[in-house]
């Protein structure tokens, strides 16, 4: 028998739409906000040298531990597809304190297991935290507003990244070891993170009108998952390619933020991560919650392929524009974020989500986020992989702007075969992606 809804779950589901709104923004916000202080604030660690591992020539420390949590992070991804898309809504709060509490007993273990043994508990540390995006957003998906919502939570990973990593130097600053650093820096979060979770569990289901909207959302199980792939798999595939290069991007200059802005001279500035990434992330949140006011799924979905079309752009233009002396790197930094986050950010939250509305599937948006991330984190392996062992002399800077130019030109051709294909698929009747 189903439990009754809580006094506070009830009294949300009567609450006028604001209230409801703004309760489930601020915390799916905090919510992400606090796990990323567990995931990045060690990239605020130089961690240098070099290490030898079993069968393997010297690699530098860093790289190996940044390889290994995302290895970690990538493996997640790929059990994501079946774990989120068929956890079932009244477990998804614990769900999450259970994987955000292994990475923290894996941080914990980082500091104490002697070098390179501990990039293991790195591994450790990606392994639960790549399920945490699709437990947060299952909360969000398939109402009026999860255009909002969506823009809300995005904007928690890319200014989240930047504030992680400025408390990570702080606390280095202070005499902390860099091994001990990411468990202080993510245990600094923990109690807005107990409440945040809290105000999660108590988000009621979406309503009757938001199902007509945006169709009803449920479970999916391997048939089911199978059935849409087979319906709309070669779409699928060109969105996954334009997401590897993005999420490829966006990890290495996230990962490598502290080396580009010393690179560009802007070393002795560690606020500099969180202001920049601060004006990409309202920004982005702003062209994103504005698709709320499309009520047409259709023309959404059009609308998203063209701001994947216009981050790709301006992630080429802007590097040429700061190769050629026209853009500072200060606004090339923030350039690049932009655009990468104007295609990246879609992917989290507004684009599958009107996919499924605009094909009138039954389903949920987690299961599509899942498949697009798992190949994009096995992309990101792979590009540490390529510039380590096959680029090792090349400078991070040379390697980024190099790695600009490759992911715009991959991402507008796939962004224009996407649209192409989707705008051919035409609306069928509401039906269940569960066979049967």
């Amino acid at each position: 028998m189903p439990r009754s809804p809580s006094a506070v779950t009830a009294r949300l589901a009567s609450a006028p739409p604001f209230v409801l709104t703004v309760w489930a923004t601020i915390a799916a916000f905090s919510t992400y906000f606090c796990m990323y202080a567990f995931r990045k604030a060690f990239a605020a660690g130089a961690f240098e040298g070099v290490v030898q591992l079993p069968g393997l020539p010297p690699l530098q420390y860093k790289s190996v531990l940044i390889i290994a949590q995302i290895a970690g992070y990538c493996v997640s991804k790929f059990a994501g597809i079946k774990v989120v898309s068929e956890l079932t809504p009244e477990k998804r709060a614990n769900a999450i304190l259970i994987c955000i509490g292994s990475a923290a007993a894996a941080l914990a273990l980082f500091a104490v297991v002697p070098r390179p043994w501990n990039v293991i508990c790195l591994f450790g540390n990606g392994l639960p935290l790549g399920l945490v995006w699709g437990l947060v957003f299952g909360f969000l998906e398939g109402r009026k507003v999860s255009d909002v919502l969506g823009a809300g939570v995005s904007a928690s990973f890319i200014v989240a990244s930047g504030v992680a990593k400025d408390v990570g130097k702080r606390l280095l600053g202070l005499g902390v070891s860099e091994t001990l650093m990411p468990l202080l820096a993510g245990l600094l979060f923990a109690p807005a993170l107990l409440v945040s979770v809290w105000m999660l569990s108590k988000i009621p289901k979406p309503t009757a009108d938001d199902e007509r909207l945006r169709t009803r959302r449920d479970s999916m199980n391997a048939p089911a998952r199978r059935s849409f792939l087979r319906e709309y798999g070669l779409g699928l595939v060109a969105l996954v390619i334009l997401y590897i290069f993005l999420t490829a991007y966006r990890d290495f200059r996230d990962n490598y933020a502290p080396e580009l802005w010393s690179a560009l001279g802007y070393g002795e500035r560690p606020s500099v991560l969180s202001t920049t990434e601060t004006i990409v992330g309202l920004s982005v949140m702003a062209v994103m919650a504005l698709l709320f006011l499309v009520r047409d799924n259709k023309k959404a979905l059009l609308m998203i392929h063209f701001a994947l079309l216009a981050g790709a752009l301006i992630i080429g233009l802007s590097t040429i524009a700061f190769e050629r002396g026209i853009l500072g790197p200060r606004a090339w930094m923030t350039a690049v974020g932009l655009g990468l986050y104007l295609g990246y950010v879609p992917y989290n939250c507004v684009l599958f989500d009107r996919l499924l509305a605009s094909l009138r599937v039954v389903g949920t948006a987690g299961f599509l986020i899942y498949v697009a991330d798992a190949f994009g984190y096995l992309g990101t392996v792979a590009t540490y992989l390529a510039k380590d062992f096959f680029k090792p002399h090349l400078s991070v800077l040379e390697f980024f702007k190099t790695f600009s130019y490759a992911t715009s030109l991959l991402c507008v051709v796939c962004a224009i075969a996407s649209m192409s294909y989707f705008a051919l698929r035409e609306p069928g009747a509401r039906r269940s992606a569960r066979p049967g």
